[in-house]
């Protein structure tokens, strides 16, 4: 795909519903008594590979656009085919949380990009539980042969991961006891808001200063409830940026989900001196949710950009999916920014260190690379370029935003795949480019 630079961005959007809470929120409707109708469903390949899975389990799912109806049953079926996860870690990983708990044997498997990412970081809690996993090497396919009560555990996760909590949350359920998690640093809590929503406590106790423990009691059935999913803040961030580093924009993002554990990015870029506010903040399905308002300025505040040139590493679990993003962003920052602590981007769609410091040398930047992140220099210019995806869906959407603001045209391979997670990301931002 061709991309040239853009004037300015203008105008009022509403992105899609977000991926990571509508997986969740379609799972614990597939457990829960009675149907569930979910508003606002991400239209995202990940989903729809969440949505086919829990179909292929027996569970009853009626879909018109982005408002879906679940029957929920508390026993899901043995499946008659393998379960495809597509490209969705997400999907993997949670339900093999659900699928521990269930009296059946049960393989999982997706595509090539799936089946080279670590899922050892679930499997050892889902065998602590009385789950039997098989694996290749600690990746999928995953074959788990379940049974009907599991054993209830307290478990310190090794990785800042919110897909590995969820797993263990979702095995809770179907444990004789109350399980825990020992969290380190805070993930994305939408796990936890929702099983509340659905009616299922869950209980947060400060451990010590480092450490907070997150725990439910099982055996434990949710009860259905209408739920709203508000729009993808991730999403989002590509056209947030967009605006925020071209001066004379003004963009105006609707009914975002605001949830604490992934506003860090508007933060950064607050920080940084961009200008970014939320707005007219409400309370949707027990998720804070607002309008974004963003408007470009010429150049950053070269002082706040000083102060934040090395970024800690405690907001890495916050700003894992803005990233390869912001190394973006940092091309124009004052003494650039360094990003450690994240060698979790080099298992995910993609090795998103490697990619991005790839298309970034490939526009002329000056980046440097490191096992755990990179560091990248700034304020340069960037050049029009062949930029490579690598099938990723962020990549490709981090460095179409790249491409706004470079000199001249650039060319993005496999723009496809950001139906993953951002299906109409090119049409979107084609309406509120101006030339």
């Amino acid at each position: 795909m061709r991309i040239r630079p853009a004037g300015t961005i203008q105008g009022r959007v509403k992105v899609p519903g977000d991926k990571s809470i509508s997986h969740r929120a379609a799972i614990i409707a597939a457990l829960a008594a009675g149907q569930s109708r979910l508003d606002n469903l991400s239209s995202s390949q990940d989903c729809a590979a969440t949505l086919g899975c829990l179909r292929e389990l027996g569970v009853s799912i009626e879909q018109e656009g982005n408002e879906v109806h679940i029957d929920g049953r508390e026993r899901l079926q043995s499946p008659a085919q393998d379960l495809e996860c597509g490209n969705s870690g997400s999907t993997m990983r949670m339900l093999a949380g659900v699928l521990a708990g269930q009296n059946f044997t049960s393989l999982m498997t997706g595509d090539a990009s799936l089946r080279s990412r670590p899922m050892m970081r679930v499997i050892e809690p889902l065998e602590k539980m009385g789950a039997t996993v098989d694996s290749v090497d600690g990746k999928p396919p995953l074959r788990i042969s379940g049974r009907e009560l599991l054993t209830p555990i307290e478990f310190s996760l090794p990785v800042a991961s919110a897909q590995v909590k969820s797993c263990i949350l979702f095995a809770g359920l179907q444990a004789a006891g109350q399980t825990s998690i020992l969290e380190q640093q805070t993930t994305r809590d939408h796990t936890e808001r929702l099983f509340d929503w659905f009616g299922v406590p869950v209980t947060r106790e400060t451990v010590d200063e480092n450490t907070t423990r997150i725990s439910v009691r099982g055996p434990a059935v949710p009860i259905a409830r209408d739920t709203s999913i508000p729009g993808d803040i991730s999403a989002a961030a590509f056209l947030i940026a967009a605006a925020a580093l071209i001066p004379g924009s003004e963009l105006e993002l609707a009914g975002i989900g605001v949830n604490p554990t992934r506003t860090q990015f508007i933060t950064t870029l607050q920080s940084l001196g961009l200008n970014a506010e939320v707005m007219d903040r409400v309370a949707l399905s027990n998720e804070p949710v607002g309008s974004i308002r963003v408007a470009g300025r010429s150049r950053l505040s070269s002082a706040a950009a000083v102060q934040f040139n090395n970024l800690s590493t405690e907001l890495i679990p916050q700003l894992i999916d803005e990233l390869p993003l912001l190394a973006v962003v940092a091309t124009q920052v004052e003494g650039g920014i360094a990003i450690r602590g994240s060698k979790e981007l080099r298992f995910k769609e993609s090795d998103r260190i490697a990619a991005t410091v790839r298309n970034l040398r490939a526009m002329g930047a000056e980046v440097e690379e490191f096992p755990d992140g990179l560091s990248v220099a700034g304020p340069q210019r960037l050049c029009g370029a062949a930029l490579n995806s690598f099938g990723d869906h962020r990549i490709a959407m981090a460095f179409t935003i790249a491409a706004l603001i470079a000199d001249g045209e650039s060319f993005i391979s496999d723009p496809e795949c950001v139906a993953v997670s951002f299906p109409g990301f090119f049409e979107m931002l084609e309406s509120i480019v101006k030339n």
